[in-house]
């Protein structure tokens, strides 16, 4: 087994360092990317509040929509089946 020179350490720690470096800034990139993406949704809900819409039923319509509609139904008749339950 060899042993490592001081040499070949720092450079695979400069390796290491921009590697990381590049990681990083990357992150930042789509950190700053994300921030513009909910800057742009926040924008659009302004813009459907102002033209009358109920935002709040507008962003359970974005998640239902994500979700698949058997499972949809079956919460639908479980909360049908609550209400009834309850009188209401």
């Amino acid at each position: 087994m060899e042993d490592i020179t001081e040499d070949q350490a720092a450079a695979n720690y400069r390796v290491t360092a921009g590697e990381l470096r590049q990681f990083v800034e990357r992150l930042e990139r789509l950190e700053a990317e994300k921030k513009d993406i909910a800057d742009q949704q926040k924008e659009v809900m302004a813009e459907a509040k102002a033209r009358g819409y109920d935002t709040k039923v507008m962003r359970k319509v974005v998640a239902l929509r994500k979700r698949d509609k058997d499972d949809i139904a079956e919460e639908e008749a479980v909360l049908e089946m609550y209400k009834e339950a309850l009188g209401m």
